[in-house]
């Protein structure tokens, strides 16, 4: 299962944010910490795009195929994450659902946004609550050029035991995810575009016809979707 269907967002005060947003507009930007440039990014990003790297390898070092393609969000809770190479797969959520379909199948899977992400990577990019609800969080040292800090999720379930996630000049530059089972993710962002205007209807999926679709619980969403 990928990054996002394992994973949205902390919403931090705005007044703080506000403040916070200036100061990382300044050359000194750099010197803030990882927790204050994500709540920044968090309260004066409403939507954003971008393209991402991804690898993953397991507990014992060997590493899959890598990943790459695109990512638009636009809170509370609409985005898209769409792999391009080596093979096509995307993931979309219009707010109350998330579907992830597979071309190679020809399959799509349909859950219950709050279901499917919870106290999740995705909820810490994409969503609109507070961060410190869900995870235990704490500043981690420079890395790489980076101001790094690690969230712990305060709950069991969560599918996950930690994500680092890197920030630098007020944007998310890397995030690494280390699941229960040793496997650690590493994700790299890169042209990240904030508060563009992005069209509804790639927070909208409808299934081509033929392809299987299989909901995860719940009744079928309105429409078919």
């Amino acid at each position: 299962m990928t990054f996002v269907s394992k994973t949205t967002a902390f919403l931090a005060r705005a007044a703080a944010g506000a403040g916070l947003a200036a100061a990382l507009a300044l050359p000194g930007a750099a010197l803030a910490g990882a927790i204050d440039q994500l709540h920044a990014f968090a309260s004066n990003t409403q939507s954003a795009r971008g393209s991402f790297s991804q690898v993953t390898r397991g507990a014992s070092g060997q590493a899959a195929p890598a990943q790459s393609g695109s990512f638009s969000f636009q809170r509370p809770g609409r985005f898209r994450w769409e792999v391009a190479k080596p093979y096509e797969q995307l993931i979309v959520s219009d707010g109350k659902q998330l579907y992830q379909y597979d071309p190679d199948l020809s399959q799509v899977t349909v859950r219950d946004v709050g279901q499917a992400i919870g106290s999740s990577p995705a909820q810490i990019l994409f969503g609109s609550g507070s961060l410190e609800q869900s995870f235990n969080v704490a500043e981690q040292p420079e890395r790489d050029g980076l101001q790094w800090l690690r969230a712990t999720p305060k709950t069991p379930d969560a599918g996950f035991s930690r994500v680092d996630i890197a920030f630098k000049d007020g944007l998310p530059a890397r995030l690494e995810l280390l699941d229960a089972f040793g496997q650690t993710t590493a994700i790299t962002f890169s042209g990240i575009a904030r508060n563009p205007q992005l069209s509804q209807d790639s927070f909208r999926f409808t299934a081509p016809a033929g392809v299987d679709v299989v909901h995860m619980g719940g009744q079928a969403p309105a429409g078919g979707r």
